[in-house]
């Protein structure tokens, strides 16, 4: 990896787009720090340093990198984006116009998808923009300067500009930057938090300013615990099963063509970290609209409380066992369920058979046509298991270890995604350099 990058410094056009991808990343940061218009800076800090923080806030203030706790212009972050991509994807399976628009493919097909997504985004980060000021101004207007309807809709139109220019900010990472723009935005707001996960480890260990071997020896397994799963995360995502393929032999004029065999790389986990970033937005989804009309809900009790507590279980250190239980049984089922969506949304048995078959390719032992498809799928159902399963555990382990007093400072959603995205970026950036250098190859 510290060699990938190391070329990539020293290739001028892939150290070009480094650089522009890392001013896009501070005005993201700064921007984390820029609170709407209205507040009361001073009554909102009050305001979250007097919270107990076992609401819907932890997962989205970490994937903010802290904005919506400062109630900042991108305090929504690209979620908005995210779950609008996952109700497009959806729409496209009954929708024949828009699934036509997404197999397609090309350019136009990608253009129209785009926009539709974007349109939504609009529009679920206007209601969530109204959502977060209604939750804030049901009891909290003391953090409005003036509160009134002049300053509800600075608040929304600055909440869904946010989310607008985060979005902007993403395509230009992935168009100009090294690529992974929506992705790479999640990862720095969860490792900004790293700092504080680092302080949090050494007042474990200095207890009072006291020096305490129990701390040093939990802060220990912690860091070990965290280190194994990112060992576990790179393994399996870098792990793949190779179908071997064999090209015939033809002739074209005076040419011999083919006669060659490669593979078919199929990854344990083709979908990334995909499926954890949808089950974690499906999930926390139902506390988002609950938050909207009782504030505080969080101190009732009732049907719509134990939905609440179901919802933010995931990112919650203060919630039942029986509510955590049940949302880790329902997250596992989300994750694999999206991991076989975007696997099969990916990657299609039939068509890659059917490319094999026309190109004169054959997999040992597999006749060509449905067989292929067949035998591809079976391969393809068992290592979407697989990766599914992993994922899904690696996701909830931690959210049952908080019962053990052992709450580790990354959860495991954070490290399967913090270790997907630099994955993916380290590979972005091997795929441009080689296709830099493709000509000296060549020669």
């Amino acid at each position: 990896m510290f060699k990938t990058i190391k070329n990539a410094l020293k290739t001028p056009d892939v150290r070009k787009k480094i650089l522009y991808t890392l001013l896009l990343i501070v005005l993201f940061r700064f921007g984390c720090f820029i609170t709407v218009p209205g507040i009361d800076a001073i009554a909102l800090s009050n305001l979250v340093d007097s919270a107990t923080g076992n609401t819907l806030t932890g997962l989205i203030n970490m994937i903010s990198g802290g904005a919506f706790a400062n109630l900042s212009i991108f305090a929504m972050s690209i979620t908005p984006y995210i779950t609008a991509s996952i109700v497009i994807q959806l729409l496209a399976m009954v929708i024949p116009s828009l699934e036509r628009a997404v197999k397609e493919g090309g350019e136009e097909g990608k253009e129209k998808v785009n926009k539709y997504t974007k349109i939504l985004t609009l529009v679920l980060a206007t209601i969530e923009a109204i959502g977060i000021y209604i939750s804030y101004s049901v009891g909290n207007s003391q953090i409005f300067i003036n509160p009134g309807a002049k300053t509800a809709i600075i608040m929304v139109v600055s909440l869904v500009t946010g989310t607008a220019l985060l979005m902007w900010l993403g395509e230009q990472i992935t168009k100009k930057g090294i690529g992974n723009g929506i992705s790479m935005i999640i990862f720095i707001g969860i490792i900004s938090s790293l700092p504080d996960a680092i302080t949090s480890l050494y007042y474990r260990i200095m207890q009072g300013g006291v020096f305490s071997t129990t701390g040093l020896l939990v802060a220990l397994a912690i860091i070990i615990g965290a280190l194994l799963l990112v060992a576990g995360v790179v393994f399996v995502q870098q792990a793949e099963r190779r179908v071997p393929v064999q090209y015939a032999k033809k002739v074209v004029g005076r040419k011999m063509y083919g006669g060659q065999s490669t593979h078919i790389p199929l990854k344990l986990a083709m979908a990334g970290v995909m499926p954890v970033i949808f089950a974690s937005s499906f999930m926390t989804f139902p506390a988002m609209i609950i938050q909207i009309f009782k504030s505080n809900i969080a101190n009732e009790t009732g049907f719509l409380a134990g939905l609440y507590k179901f919802s933010i279980a995931i990112s919650s250190s203060n919630v039942e066992l029986r509510y955590t239980i049940i949302s880790a049984i329902v997250y596992l089922l989300l994750i694999i369920g999206f991991t076989f969506f975007y696997t099969y949304a990916t990657f299609n048995p039939s068509e890659v058979s059917n490319n094999i078959k026309k190109n004169g390719g054959f997999i040992p032992g597999i006749r060509a046509g449905k067989p292929t498809t067949d035998y591809l799928s079976s391969i393809l159902s068992k290592l979407t298991w697989f990766g599914g399963f992993f994922l899904a555990l690696i996701a909830i382990v931690p959210m049952l270890m908080k019962f053990t007093g052992l709450n580790i400072a990354f959860g495991g959603t954070s490290i399967l995604i913090v270790v997907g995205v630099a994955l993916e970026t380290v590979q972005q950036l091997e795929s441009q350099l080689v296709m830099r250098h493709y000509k000296g190859f060549l020669e």
